[in-house]
């Protein structure tokens, strides 16, 4: 792993189990064994880390959501396909959506704003595949079931006492009857 890599891990552990404004850049760095002045050769700030860390993890949903979409054969397969993707990010990225939605507020406004736009562009890819299913969905119902599915799938951090192979399946199996692509039992 690069060192710019190793310092985001890091710095997104650490922000997640201590917050944004818990963590000095000497903590950082003493976690990447190196000092913590030594980070600037990296980033220009705290700030700038939190930001490539979330834009990053913005753009990385985003394309692989497009890719699955774009694998998919219709619109239940590409629902399946992305409700795979994202519980598989989520149960390995639980650190990253602990930062996301404690630390927002402490994004630079640009990063903010960039990371805001590729959020829209995600739930539109999903928002659009539930309405190639259900055409009575309007946009903004379309839109709003998008969110719920996020914040099911997205309570991983929160999910304790249950292994991630449990886990994954009771994720999937929810986001699936959520979104309409299993059958009542």
């Amino acid at each position: 792993m690069r060192r710019r890599e190793q310092i985001l891990v890091e710095a997104g552990r650490l922000f997640a189990s201590r917050g944004f404004h818990g963590v000095t850049v000497a903590d950082i760095g003493a976690a990447c064994g190196i000092s913590g002045p030594a980070l600037y050769k990296h980033f220009v700030s705290k700030e700038a880390m939190l930001a490539e860390m979330l834009v990053s993890v913005s753009e990385q949903l985003l394309a692989a959501g497009r890719e699955r979409v774009g694998q998919a054969h219709g619109p239940a397969d590409a629902l399946q396909r992305l409700i795979d993707y994202h519980v598989d990010f989520a149960l390995q990225a639980r650190s990253l959506i602990v930062v996301q939605d404690r630390d927002w507020q402490a994004l630079p406004t640009d990063a903010r704003q960039r990371v805001r736009a590729l959020q829209r562009a995600y739930v539109d890819l999903w928002a659009d595949q539930l309405r190639a299913l259900d055409p009575r969905l309007d946009a903004a119902a379309a839109h709003a079931q998008a969110q719920a599915g996020f914040g099911l799938i997205n309570s991983t951090p929160r999910a304790g006492g249950i292994d991630d192979d449990q886990l994954r399946e009771l994720l999937g199996r929810m986001a699936a009857d959520a979104f309409g692509l299993r059958a009542p039992s």
